[in-house]
């Protein structure tokens, strides 16, 4: 009965799963070169530039994600102009700078340390040491033993 009820799961799953695959061959191109082939040396070296750079720049449509991870259009774009200005020769740090004198430091996933931006670092620390100290007085205050005040004669 087992046996049965694994191989009915296997043709379940195997009737699902033939017609993605199907699909996603007809959109492979045949031939010498596929998606899956790695190009030259120096188009990989740049993509892991650009993917690396796009993973630290916020996407200004979801806001909440990096533009390498972003499906929006203007992300798409975003990450082909770090393409376009790292192959062109300017370093990380040169592309951050021009991101930043367009959108201002929000654009950033990591704000810079220093300034005001301090206080997203060191907050949570203050916080974490405060509520220590907080639970360690309550807890000694709890565990303190009881003094018995000495019975008053009527």
């Amino acid at each position: 009965m087992q046996r049965l009820l694994i191989a009915g799961a296997c043709v379940m799953v195997a009737s699902v799963i033939a017609p993605h695959r199907a699909r996603i061959e007809a959109q492979i191109p045949s031939g010498a070169e596929t998606a899956a082939t790695p190009r030259a040396g120096a188009d990989t070296i740049l993509d892991a530039r650009t993917n690396a750079v796009a993973s630290r720049l916020r996407c200004p449509v979801c806001q909440g994600e990096s533009i390498q991870d972003s499906p929006a259009e203007l992300a798409g774009q975003m990450k082909d102009l770090v393409r376009e200005q790292l192959a062109s020769g300017r370093s990380e740090a040169q592309v951050y700078e021009y991101f930043t004198a367009k959108y201002g430091q929000w654009i950033l996933l990591e704000p810079k340390a220093e300034g005001i931006n301090l206080l997203v670092y060191w907050l949570p620390v203050a916080f974490l040491a405060i509520g220590a100290a907080g639970l360690a007085f309550a807890v000694r205050k709890w565990t303190r033993p009881v003094q018995n005040a000495p019975a008053e004669l009527p």
